[in-house]
């Protein structure tokens, strides 16, 4: 499938620091601010970040068409945004949740153009979502147009809540829960069809062959904790870290999921 849009004219990323590139890749309904503390750490590192807002997110440009909003068009216009940097040497992916999908796609697609994958929460199966939500992407048109109608304040509400949760262990800083109302709300309904044109990876996962860093929320609501640890065994060169978060660690527990990310690097050939 070839890429419909101009990627000079409709993908918002930002590129921070020198050397080595490391792409960052973000989640449902979020944006390229999920790293704003990711960045500047990998800066001083010595890599070279690039995080972008996925095709209907952020900034980056959003098609009129529900029909558009599908994981093999999503993954295409990530493809070819990743061709445009230019980049010639293998690649470093740090997906969270769908972003991790994406990474995982693209390594099984491209294996020659990626070096490592840290994959934050990773989704690889609907199989991972609580029965009702899986239930609700049988009829993901009628969630994109419950989504366009729901106003900030709900989301805010419902972020607020489900930070204060008992069972999450940490409320989320007020910095990033108005961040996320936000990008749940700027971005195109039809971003809640790419669950269900989504393809269960895991037959394929054990084909991988290169590094991989698995952290894990283990408080995750969203995606079942113990499908964590799952991937982490059948991938073939994998490392698990569990951290007492949610299904965003890089923004609840950003100084140890970084310190994470950074120890992994290291550990890398060059």
């Amino acid at each position: 499938m070839n890429n419909p849009y101009p990627l000079e004219k409709n993908v918002n990323f930002v590129a921070q620091g020198q050397g080595a590139p490391v792409i960052l890749i973000h989640g449902l309904a979020a944006s390229l601010l999920d790293w704003t503390e990711l960045l500047p750490a990998l800066q001083s590192a010595g890599y070279c970040g690039y995080a972008l807002d996925l095709l209907g997110h952020g900034e980056s440009y959003k098609p009129a068409e529900l029909s558009d909003y599908q994981m093999d068009i999503v993954f295409e216009h990530f493809s070819a945004w990743l061709e445009m940097l230019a980049r010639p040497e293998p690649l470093i992916l740090v997906g969270h949740s769908l972003g991790a999908a994406l990474a995982l796609e693209y390594a099984l697609r491209r294996p020659e153009r990626v070096r490592a994958l840290v994959l934050g929460n990773p989704f690889y199966s609907l199989e991972q979502l609580p029965p009702l939500l899986r239930y609700s992407n049988r009829s993901p048109l009628i969630s994109a147009r419950m989504v366009d109608r729901t106003p900030q304040w709900v989301f805010r509400l419902v972020i607020d809540l489900t930070s204060l949760s008992i069972r999450n262990g940490y409320q989320l800083p007020e910095k990033v829960r108005g961040q996320t109302a936000l990008d749940y709300k700027r971005a195109h309904p039809g971003i809640f069809n790419l669950l269900a044109s989504m393809r269960d990876l895991t037959s394929d996962l054990a084909r991988l062959q290169v590094p991989c860093l698995v952290i894990a929320g283990s408080h995750d609501q969203t995606l079942a904790p113990a499908s964590f640890t799952r991937l982490a065994r059948i991938l073939p060169d994998a490392r698990l870290v569990a951290l007492p978060a949610g299904h965003v660690p890089h923004q609840s527990h950003p100084q140890e999921f970084n310190r994470q990310v950074l120890e992994f690097l290291k550990t890398l050939q060059p």
